[in-house]
């Protein structure tokens, strides 16, 4: 039997922050399987979780495509894997993924994630950025995976982006950020991700491993929290430890089930 589960991840309560399948492997499944099965809980991640030696085995899908590093997906792993009893409640979580080893650790009720940080470089605005934002960019960077634009604070939620422009970007997605409003939130952020086939992200934890050091330099601290504007919303604390950035969130399961012995035998 394959069970899957249906988590909202850096959420506190259902129906908020980021939803993510998270799919507890029994077998190795090929690359089409995988794909089919994204595409069939059609979230905008889907987290497939495998036994190893020491530790597991983590993947994560779109319906459209494969990541490189899933912030959500992982944390959401981490989650189902203590609520199912396969971790003991203060067993740490190990991944071992296509970006290397991620680690996730319970503490005081929220899930800390430690991952690679991804620091950025200034580079010249793409053409016909700031028309397909409606926004002007009073910084522009590039980082491993994103492009990160620095807007207002105030610019971020009223952003409504051209996203057939923003499909052009040569990047995985677009990270637009801006100060926080105070209150306990230091920076606020949206992302953008046409090319995987997300217009746009609830929660992403790894534009957090570019948005940590990003803000770390600004502000002058390594321990920060950061508020995504989407239409879910959902919080992130965010913390600089040299090359590696630790992401804390929760999060709650919404549903729990089985693939069928159909499914599991196809492909």
């Amino acid at each position: 039997m394959t069970r899957i589960a249906l988590v909202d991840a850096f959420a506190s309560r259902p129906f908020e922050g980021n939803p993510a399948a998270v799919c507890l492997l029994d077998a190795p499944r090929g690359d089409e399987w995988m794909r089919g099965v994204a595409s069939e809980t059609n979230a905008p991640a889907t987290a497939f979780v495998r036994a190893a030696d020491d530790g597991y085995a983590l993947r994560w899908f779109t319906p459209r495509a494969e990541l490189e590093l899933c912030g959500h997906g992982t944390l959401a792993g981490a989650h189902v894997l203590w609520e199912s009893g396969a971790l003991w409640p203060d067993a740490p979580a190990r991944f071992h993924t296509k970006r290397g080893l991620l680690t996730a650790v319970r503490r005081d009720g929220w899930i800390d994630l430690d991952f690679p940080a991804l620091v950025d470089e200034p580079i010249d605005p793409p053409d016909g950025l700031a028309e397909a934002l409606g926004a002007t960019p009073l910084y522009v960077g590039r980082g491993r995976l994103d492009v990160v634009v620095e807007v207002d604070g105030g610019a971020v939620a009223r952003l409504r982006p051209d996203v057939e422009r923003l499909r052009r970007v040569d990047a995985r997605g677009i990270i637009v950020t801006g100060r926080g409003p105070g209150g306990g939130v230091d920076f606020v952020s949206r992302f953008f991700a046409p090319s995987v086939g997300i217009d746009e992200d609830a929660v992403t934890g790894s534009a957090h491993c570019c948005l940590a050091p990003f803000w770390a330099r600004r502000l002058g601290t390594s321990r920060l929290v950061g508020r995504q504007l989407s239409a879910r919303g959902g919080t992130v604390r965010v913390a600089v430890d040299g090359d590696r950035v630790r992401l804390g969130g929760q999060a709650v399961t919404v549903f729990r089930g089985e693939i069928t012995s159909a499914c599991s035998a196809s492909r």
